[in-house]
């Protein structure tokens, strides 16, 4: 059985999940998944995780509009987002960020969204979810000028990086990529942060830990990811799940 885990990195608004939501979602909680964090990709997905947030006591909504999804961050979206938050109860701002991933990206449009949407968790005392790919030094000059509370989330830096990010007040979490035979840089950045500065997420239907590695994920299998990270860090498994759901309280006020 599951104990106390909370996920803090999903997207059940994924079409993967079509037909599954109203048994699934339920079906979580009762496993003991004590909370579901949406991380919104653009308007219609904000609008989503609030309305879910509303059915499921502890499913909770971030909103925002992710750098792919570049086509939402036009016009008054700013004004939409605000009051997507503050009539939904979103706990934080997300997934938002920067990604240079692939070829003809805007860098200067993904910039100025991301700006924009971290300004706007600053003026709501809201934490943000932070995507970033392939853009290192500009999403670190962004921080380092704002300075937001918030979490970067599915971290695959340098432990150098990561140390600036926890110096900056933020959040390092972690999904089945740490299980990964592949995953020593993830596993160095864990030893290297403080027990009170990681999360666990799943990022579901994505990043599907080992053994369940090119499989839907959901969030029943962040147990694989809090086993994993127990073992790297010489802690009990109900240690480190004790103090990943402290930390997600924290962040997210919940």
């Amino acid at each position: 059985m599951l104990s106390h885990i909370f996920d803090t990195h999903s997207h059940y608004d994924d079409p993967k999940f079509d037909g599954l939501r109203d048994y699934l979602i339920p079906a979580l909680f009762e496993l003991n998944i004590s909370g579901i964090m949406h991380a919104a990709t653009d308007l219609k997905s904000s609008e989503f995780g609030v309305a879910m947030a509303k059915k499921y006591p502890r499913y909770y909504t971030a909103v925002g509009v992710h750098p792919e999804n570049l086509y939402d961050a036009t016009g008054d979206y700013i004004d939409r987002l605000r009051a997507l938050a503050v009539s939904g109860n979103a706990k934080a701002i997300g997934e938002i960020g920067l990604d240079y991933h692939y070829e003809g990206y805007d860098r200067d449009a993904q910039i100025k969204a991301f700006r924009e949407q971290v300004e706007l968790a600053n003026s709501l005392d809201l934490p943000v979810i932070v995507h970033c790919r392939d853009a290192t030094g500009d999403c670190m000059e962004i921080l380092r000028e704002l300075r937001p509370k918030g979490v970067m989330h599915c971290f695959s830096g340098s432990v150098e990086t990561a140390r600036e990010i926890i110096n900056l007040g933020m959040y390092i979490s972690f999904t089945g990529v740490l299980t990964f035979k592949n995953a020593k840089k993830s596993v160095e950045v864990l030893k290297s942060i403080p027990i009170d500065r990681y999360l666990l997420e799943t990022d579901c239907p994505y990043m599907s830990p080992e053994p369940h590695r090119g499989k839907i994920c959901d969030s029943a299998m962040i147990k694989y990811t809090a086993r994993k990270a127990a073992e790297v860090l010489g802690m009990s498994y109900e240690e480190l799940v004790e103090k990943t759901e402290e930390n997600a309280r924290a962040l997210f006020k919940v």
